[in-house]
C-alpha cells in the first residue's frame, strides 16, 4: 500500500508559501485496522475517504499514537473527521457528533507548522450536542455571544524558544455570567492562579478557546479548565490533571492546537415521566388522551421537577379498523400520525353549535373507566369529516398547508392512497387489491388525481394529517420551551399490511415473521407478525428508508427509544407460518453446517429437524383424548410413530383445523389447550433446518427441555449441547457486532435526538460495548437484572449511560407486581429494603418512595417512572385495583391497549402534595442540577480515568 503520511496539496511546482499541518491522536486499534483523516477540502480526500490521509501509528509511552502531516496554503480551511478503516480503506468505524473545523489564519506567512492534538470523538461525547440537550436541557448555553473567529492565533510563533499553544474545550452548559479559564503550571497559565490565568473565548457550538506564547523551557506542562462566574466562584474540572509534552517540536515558527474535548464535570441527571398518549385524560379530551393534552402533561412535570415524558408510539395503526389496532407497535405507516389523538374542537375556531354539541355529547359518552379503541376511532372521524366537508377549502388553499404538503408529499400521498384502497376493498392486506397490489408512482398518481371522483376522501386523509402535525408540533415546542424532552418510541417492526410494505416491498423478507426468543416476558417467545426487514437491500441506498424516519420523528422529539435494540445487532426470525416465537433463529447468524455436524458424528437430519412424535407422548400429553388427535392431525409413518399430515403441519393450519373442528362441535377439549398441546408436539424438534439451504441448520431454543433431545444417545446429547451454546453465545458474536456497526449509524447520524436503546432481553455480549462505543443510553429495571447472578438489578450500581426504572409498559406495574407475587415480594423486602419481617401485602406509599428513591439516587442519566408508579406514592390513587393499570401483556398477542389514568391532568396540577413529594424526590437526589454531561462514562475513550475527582487542581 502506497504510505500517505504526508501530502502536499499541491502538485505543481508553485513556491507559494504553505504551512504544515500535522494531525496526532491517540487511539488503540485492533489488527488489520488503521486511522485516516478525512475532509471536505482538497488534499484531504474532498469528501471521499478513500482518497483521505492515511495516518502512521507510533507508540509513545502507553499511548499508540497515529500520525501525518499535509501542507497547505495560509487561508486553508476544511471540515475534517477521522476513520478506522481496513487495508481497502473501506470505513469500519467513524467519530461522532460535529465535523471538526480546520481554520489556517491568512496571518501566517508560509514556512509554520500547525500541531492538531485531537482526541477521538466516540459517541458519548457527542451527546451534548443532541437536541434533548443542546435545544432543552441546556438551551440557554447555545445563546453565548461569539467572541472571536474559530482557528485565529492572537499570539504569534516568532522565537526559536517558544512555541504558541491555542487551548481548545467544549463546554456545553455554562450559566449566565459564567467565563472559562485555563489554568497550569506555566506563568501564562497563571501558576494556578485564576486571576493570572488564560480566559477563553467563546467561539460557537460550546467551543471556548485562547491562545498564548509558552516557553520551550516549561514543557512540559499541567492544567486544567476551569469555570468562574461573576461572583468569582471557581469550578474546576473533575478529574486529574492535563499535561502536555513536546514531541518532534523543532521549527522555529510552532503552533500546537489542543482540541481537549468535553469539560470534566459531574454527569448531569434528570428524571422524567412515561405514560401512554391513550393513556392520558384530561377535561378537554374525546375518550382518549390527545396531543394537546401533553401542554398539560407537561405543566405537570416541570411542577414536579421533572425533565422528560416519554410516550409509546403514535404513529397511525389503523390497519384493522377494531379494537385490535390498539397496538401502537404494528404501525400502518412509519410516517403518519395516529388519528385517535387529534383534538376535534381545535380543527376549526368557528365550530357550527350542533357539531359543539356533538363534540360534548361525545366526551360525556366516552369518558369512560378504559379506552373504547372502536367508538372514539369512529367518533372522531366522523365529526373531523364534517369540520373537513365545512373548512376544507379554506385549509387547503392555506399556505401552511402547502408547504406541510410540500414537505411530506412523498410519503403523505401513498398514505392517503392506501387508506382509500383499504376501505374501498375493505382490507389492509394489499395482495388481494387487484392490479394495485403491485405499487408504482404512475397507479399513485392517478390514484389521488383531482379528477377522481374519491378526491375529497384523499384530500381528508391530507387533512387529518396536517392538524395532527399541527397539534404535535405546537405540544412539542411547549416542551421545548418548558424545558422538558418529549421522549418518542421508534417501534422495530412494521405491520405485514402497511403502507411500506405496500410502497418498499423490497425492503422486507415477506415470508417471514419478527419476534422474540423465551425471556423474562414469556417463556415461550414472542411473535409479533411483522416481516423481517432486508437489510442487504436497505444498505444500497444507505437505509433511507430509515434516515427518513428518525427525520420525521425528530419534527416533534428530541429523545427516543429504538424498540429492542437488539434487532439491529441481529433479529429473531420466524417463518410466516408460525404463530409462536418458540421456534426461530437469529438472522443474521452463522448455522451449523451439515458438513459440521457429520465430523461430530451426527448423521440422522431428518430424526432431529422433524418432530418427533412417539404414542407414549401423545398418552401422555393428552390422555384419552390421544386417538383424536392422532387421526385428525398424524399419520402413523411406523408402529407407535406419528408425523403431521399436510395439512396441519404448521401453527397456522393447525389453528384453522382446531377452529373447524370446533365450529362443528367435534371438538369436546377447550379449543386453547388442546392448540398449545398440538403446537408443542410440532415444536419437538431439535434442529431447525434453514427453509433457504437444506445443508444448514440452527438449534431450537431450549433444546434440552424437548423430548426429542431427551431420547438421544449420550454422544449426541454432549455434541448437541456444545453446538448449541457455541451458535448462541459464541460464535455470532463479531457478525453480530459488524452488522450493528453498519446499521445503528445510519439512524444515529440522520437526527440530533437523544438515543435510547431497549436492551431487555437475551443480551449478546457484543451489544453493551457497541452501545458505549455509538454513545446509545441503556435501559435498566430492577426486576429484569441484566446481570445473571442476581435476584434484583442494584441501581446504585448502574452506569451513567442508561435510564433505570422500575417498570415499564411491557411489564405489571410497581403496585401489581408487589401484589402478585409473594415469594418475590418477600425476597425483595428482605434483600433490597433491608428487613426480615413479614412485607405489607400492598405497596404502601412508604413502599413505593422507598423504591422510587433507589433510582433518583443512581448515577443513570435517567430516572424515568410510570405515572402510575408516582401516582402510587399517594394512598387516594392507590384505590382503583393494580392489576387494572397493566399497559400490555407481552404474553397475549392480542392485548388490548386501553388503560387510561383515572385521575384528569387537570386535577393532577392542582395536587400540590403530590407533585411536592415528586419534585422532594427528585431535588434530593441532585438530579436535574445543571452540569456538564460528561464525566467517568463519558471521557473513558480517552484513556483517562475521570472520577468524581478533586474540585482543586494538583500542580
Amino acid at each position: 500500500m502506497m504510505n500517505l503520511g504526508s501530502l502536499s496539496l499541491s502538485t505543481s511546482k508553485s513556491s507559494n508559501p504553505m504551512v504544515s499541518i500535522s494531525f496526532w491522536i491517540p487511539y488503540f486499534t485492533h489488527w488489520g485496522e488503521s486511522l485516516l483523516v478525512c475532509g471536505s477540502a482538497p488534499g484531504l480526500g474532498s469528501g471521499n475517504v478513500k482518497k483521505g490521509l492515511l495516518l502512521k501509528p507510533s507508540q509513545q509511552d502507553d499511548q499508540l499514537i497515529w500520525s501525518g502531516s499535509v501542507s497547505v496554503p495560509p487561508g486553508f480551511s476544511s471540515d475534517y473527521c477521522y476513520y478506522v478503516v481496513d487495508d481497502s480503506k473501506s470505513v469500519l468505524r467513524s467519530e461522532f457528533g460535529m465535523k471538526r473545523k480546520l481554520v489556517v489564519p491568512e496571518t501566517l506567512t508560509g514556512g509554520e507548522s500547525v500541531h492538531l492534538r485531537d482526541l477521538w470523538q466516540s459517541g458519548d461525547q457527542a451527546l451534548p450536542f443532541r437536541s434533548a440537550f443542546k435545544d432543552v436541557i441546556f438551551h440557554h448555553s447555545f445563546d453565548v455571544k461569539v467572541e472571536k473567529p474559530l482557528g485565529v492565533f492572537m499570539n504569534k510563533s516568532d522565537q526559536d524558544d517558544s512555541v504558541v499553544v491555542q487551548f481548545k474545550i467544549c463546554c456545553p452548559d455554562i450559566g449566565e455570567g459564567t467565563s472559562v479559564y485555563v489554568l497550569g503550571t506555566p506563568e501564562k497559565l497563571g501558576k494556578w492562579k485564576v486571576e493570572n490565568g488564560l480566559r477563553l473565548n467563546y467561539v460557537d457550538d460550546s467551543i471556548w478557546e485562547a491562545d498564548c506564547l509558552i516557553p520551550k523551557a516549561d514543557f512540559p506542562i499541567k492544567y486544567r479548565y476551569c469555570k468562574v462566574q461573576k461572583e468569582d466562584s471557581i469550578g474546576f474540572e473533575s478529574g486529574g490533571n492535563r499535561e502536555l509534552s513536546l514531541h518532534s517540536i523543532g521549527s522555529k515558527q510552532e503552533y500546537i492546537v489542543m482540541s481537549d474535548g468535553l469539560f470534566r464535570a459531574m454527569p448531569w441527571r434528570g428524571a422524567g415521566v412515561a405514560v401512554p398518549m391513550f393513556s392520558v385524560r384530561s377535561e378537554d379530551d374525546v375518550g382518549v388522551g390527545e396531543f394537546l393534552d401533553l401542554k398539560l402533561l407537561v405543566d405537570w412535570a416541570v411542577d414536579s421537577g421533572l425533565h422528560l415524558v416519554q410516550l409509546l408510539p403514535v404513529n397511525d395503526t389503523s390497519v384493522h379498523k377494531m379494537w385490535w389496532d390498539s397496538y401502537p407497535y404494528s404501525s400502518l405507516s412509519v410516517f403518519a400520525l395516529h388519528p385517535l389523538y387529534l383534538r376535534v374542537q381545535a380543527l376549526s375556531e368557528r365550530l357550527p353549535e350542533d357539531i359543539k354539541e356533538e363534540i360534548q355529547k361525545a366526551k360525556n359518552q366516552l369518558d369512560k373507566n378504559d379506552v373504547d379503541y372502536e367508538a372514539t376511532m369512529e367518533t372522531k372521524l366522523s365529526i373531523a369529516k364534517k369540520i373537513f366537508d365545512i373548512e376544507k377549502d379554506q385549509t387547503l388553499n392555506s399556505s401552511t398547508f402547502q408547504k406541510f404538503f410540500s414537505e411530506n408529499e412523498g410519503w403523505l400521498k401513498p398514505y392517503a392512497a392506501f387508506c382509500f384502497l383499504r376501505d374501498f376493498f375493505e382490507t389492509s392486506d394489499h395482495s388481494q387489491w387487484g392490479t394495485f397490489s403491485d405499487y408504482t408512482d404512475d397507479k399513485l398518481e392517478k390514484l389521488i388525481s383531482k379528477d377522481n371522483l374519491h378526491y375529497n376522501t384523499i384530500c381528508f386523509h391530507y387533512y387529518i394529517q396536517y392538524h395532527l402535525h399541527v397539534q404535535l408540533s405546537a405540544a412539542a415546542e411547549y416542551a421545548r420551551k418548558k424545558g422538558v424532552v418529549l421522549k418518542g418510541d421508534l417501534p422495530i417492526g412494521v405491520d405485514r399490511n402497511s403502507v411500506d410494505t405496500w410502497v418498499y416491498r423490497n425492503l422486507f423478507r415477506m415470508n417471514t415473521s419478527t419476534g422474540a426468543p423465551p425471556d423474562y416476558f414469556d417463556k415461550n417467545g414472542q411473535n409479533w407478525g411483522f416481516p423481517t426487514y432486508n437489510w442487504e437491500e436497505m444498505s444500497k441506498d444507505n437505509y433511507a428508508w430509515w434516515r427518513a424516519r428518525l427525520t420525521q420523528m425528530g419534527k416533534y422529539f428530541t429523545a427516543y427509544r429504538i424498540d429492542h435494540i437488539l434487532g439491529f445487532f441481529r433479529i429473531w426470525e420466524l417463518p410466516a407460518h408460525a404463530m409462536t416465537g418458540l421456534v426461530g433463529k437469529f438472522r443474521p447468524s452463522i448455522p451449523l453446517s451439515q458438513e459440521e455436524l457429520e465430523k461430530e458424528g451426527i448423521w440422522d437430519f431428518d430424526r432431529l429437524s422433524k418432530p418427533y412424535i412417539q404414542k407414549k407422548f401423545l398418552e401422555e400429553k393428552f390422555g384419552d383424548f390421544w386417538p383424536f388427535i392422532a387421526s385428525n392431525f398424524l399419520n402413523e409413518t411406523q408402529k407407535d410413530m406419528y408425523e403431521f399430515k399436510e395439512d396441519c403441519n404448521t401453527e397456522k393450519k393447525i389453528a384453522a383445523k382446531l377452529k373447524s373442528l370446533a365450529e362443528k362441535s367435534l371438538l369436546l377439549e377447550n379449543e386453547d389447550k388442546v392448540r398449545r398441546d398440538v403446537f408443542d408436539i410440532l415444536r419437538n424438534v431439535v434442529l431447525i433446518k434453514d427453509p433457504e439451504d437444506a445443508r444448514k441448520f440452527y438449534p431450537r431454543f431450549n433444546i434440552e427441555d424437548t423430548s426429542s433431545f431427551q431420547d438421544l444417545d449420550d454422544h449426541s446429547k454432549n455434541v448437541l449441547k456444545r453446538l448449541y451454546y457455541d451458535y448462541y453465545f459464541q460464535r455470532q458474536e463479531d457478525l453480530w457486532r459488524k452488522n450493528a456497526l453498519k446499521t445503528l449509524p445510519a439512524l444515529l447520524n440522520s437526527s440530533n435526538m437523544l438515543a435510547c436503546g431497549e436492551d431487555l432481553g437475551l443480551i449478546p455480549s457484543c451489544v453493551h460495548p457497541v452501545m458505549q462505543e455509538l454513545g446509545l443510553v441503556g435501559l435498566r429495571i430492577q426486576r429484569m437484572p441484566s446481570e445473571s447472578d442476581v435476584k434484583f438489578g442494584i441501581p446504585s450500581n448502574y452506569d451513567y449511560m442508561t435510564v433505570c426504572a422500575p417498570s415499564c409498559h411491557d411489564c405489571s406495574t410497581l403496585r401489581a407486581w408487589w401484589e402478585e407475587d409473594e415469594e418475590r415480594r418477600q425476597q425483595y423486602f428482605k434483600e433490597v429494603i433491608g428487613v426480615d419481617g413479614i412485607p405489607p401485602s400492598q405497596c404502601i406509599p412508604e413502599i413505593t418512595h422507598f423504591i422510587l428513591r433507589q433510582h433518583v439516587e443512581a448515577p443513570s442519566m435517567w430516572a424515568i417512572f410510570p405515572l402510575q408508579d408516582m401516582m402510587a406514592l399517594k394512598e387516594e390513587y392507590t384505590t382503583r385495583p393494580a392489576t387494572e393499570e397493566t399497559i400490555n401483556d407481552p404474553t397475549n398477542p392480542k392485548h388490548y391497549w386501553r388503560y387510561r389514568v383515572h385521575v384528569t391532568l387537570d386535577s393532577l396540577l392542582k395536587d400540590t402534595d403530590l407533585k411536592s413529594t415528586i419534585k422532594n424526590l427528585v431535588s434530593s437526589s441532585g438530579r436535574s442540577v445543571p452540569a456538564n454531561v460528561s464525566g467517568e462514562d463519558i471521557n473513558k475513550s480517552r484513556g483517562e480515568v475521570i472520577a468524581n475527582g478533586s474540585t482543586k487542581p494538583n500542580p
